[in-house]
């Protein structure tokens, strides 16, 4: 293989390959909105989601500093983010996220990784004044929002995607230091359509990663 130079990214000799494959797409997208979102040690930071960019947003932000609060739906993903860092854990399915947020304060950082629109709508009211609602999770249905509650919080919404091969560095020497690792299933590449038919099911645990075996 023939790369340019200045597209590569050195990866850590202790960091596995197949762990550091997801690191270089949600890993550095979850970081990179993260580190530019404004949030500082201690502030309280949400992250929608627990799947495939969630998990390791709750990772990243835990190492940050931050207070973390998880959302999703389901009490069964309560103790798989726990696991991860979160503080506190809030089922979207069987409370109001947006008023448990105000609750605690409100939230100074909304990190919406799920690709729902809707989703994300609900819980815009959960941000605390000058708070930040950071989109990374790609969606097709509309983000739908009141302009007061811009307006008048002083709130704003703002996407984030990726990075350059210098972040995809930054992300993978932070994560081999502070211990974060994605959560995978490895399949050999003779078995590419079977890891490919499991990750469009929704169910794979939460990248599939195809080894060169």
């Amino acid at each position: 293989m023939i790369a340019p130079v200045e597209a590569l990214a050195r990866m850590p000799e202790s960091l596995d390959a197949a762990e550091a494959a997801p690191l270089m797409c949600a890993g550095i997208t979850t970081l990179n909105a993260l580190r530019h979102s404004g949030a500082l040690p201690g502030d309280l930071v949400a992250v929608q989601g627990v799947g495939g960019l969630g998990h390791l947003g709750i990772q990243f932000a835990k190492k940050f500093g931050y207070r973390v609060v998880a959302v999703s739906r389901g009490n069964e993903n309560g103790a798989i983010a726990k696991k991860l860092g979160a503080d506190i854990y809030i089922d979207s399915a069987a409370t109001d996220a947006q008023a448990e947020f105000q609750k605690l304060g409100g939230a100074h950082v909304i990190l919406a990784t799920a690709p729902s629109g809707k989703a994300m709508s609900s819980l815009l009211g959960g941000l605390g004044a000058n708070g930040t609602f950071v989109v990374v999770g790609a969606s097709a249905d509309p983000i739908e929002v009141s302009p007061t509650l811009l307006i008048l919080g002083k709130r704003s919404i703002k996407g984030w995607s990726a990075g350059t091969p210098a972040d995809s560095e930054d992300t993978l020497r932070f994560a081999d230091a502070t211990g974060i690792r994605p959560m995978i299933e490895k399949y050999p590449l003779k078995k590419a359509a079977e890891g490919y038919a499991r990750m469009m099911s929704g169910d794979a645990h939460y990248r599939v990663v195809l080894t060169m075996e």
